[in-house]
């Protein structure tokens, strides 16, 4: 596994050294479309090459930007008009209930601007709240203010924790890798609640079908 990652890891690195600015929107672009590219990678890397005076912060940030916002966007109108026809097919295979995507929906209606803003500094989260946001349609407006302003913030600070820490940018992935780990249980365990309350819902359905004269 440690090896993989380095291979990952180095792999990154050959990309935005070999594309530059462009490369650094491309790979954080994947990362909001559903691809978990870890930008705890990407961006400190660049602040290291900033560091180094090979890149300039302020671009480094800006495409990082960028790439989450174009990727937040494709990923949205994935969700927007892919979603609900593919729920509807096989949501029962996911056990998804309509019931479900209305709560999604009066989710996003109420909490939609904090969700998008936090979720873009959230280990996974990150990689995957545009999808559901598209699904329930949340304002494309507020939508992609509260991306670009959390974007901008994840960008910055990643990048900024590269400048500082310099030659040792890559002790910041253990940092990092740990808090991954943590919200990689925690969608475990969530996952692991869904389906189990999904299942004595169905159970206690079936029962009360049986009862019923």
């Amino acid at each position: 596994m440690h090896s993989l990652f380095e291979y990952f890891t180095s792999f990154v690195m050959q990309i935005i050294q070999r594309t530059e600015y462009v490369g650094i929107g491309f790979l954080m672009a994947l990362e909001s479309f559903n691809i978990p590219i870890p930008s705890e990678i990407i961006m400190p890397f660049s602040g290291f090459l900033v560091f180094g005076e090979k890149f300039s912060f302020l671009w480094v940030v800006a495409w990082g930007t960028f790439g989450n916002f174009i990727g937040s966007l494709l990923s949205y109108y994935l969700g927007f008009f892919g979603g609900r026809p593919f729920f509807a097919k096989y949501g029962k295979f996911l056990l998804i209930k309509q019931s479900d995507l209305d709560f999604s929906d009066r989710f996003f209606q109420k909490y939609g601007s904090f969700a998008v803003l936090l979720g873009r500094m959230l280990p996974l989260v990150r990689t995957f709240i545009s999808f559901p946001a598209g699904i329930s349609r949340m304002n494309i407006f507020k939508f992609s203010l509260y991306t670009l302003v959390g974007s901008f913030l994840w960008s910055s600070i990643l990048t900024y924790a590269g400048v500082v820490a310099g030659e040792n940018w890559n002790i910041l992935e253990n940092y990092f890798r740990k808090f991954d780990w943590l919200m990689v249980f925690v969608g475990v365990m969530v996952v692991a609640w869904w389906i189990k309350r999904h299942l004595s819902n169905h159970g206690n359905s079936a029962n009360k079908r049986e009862t019923t004269p």
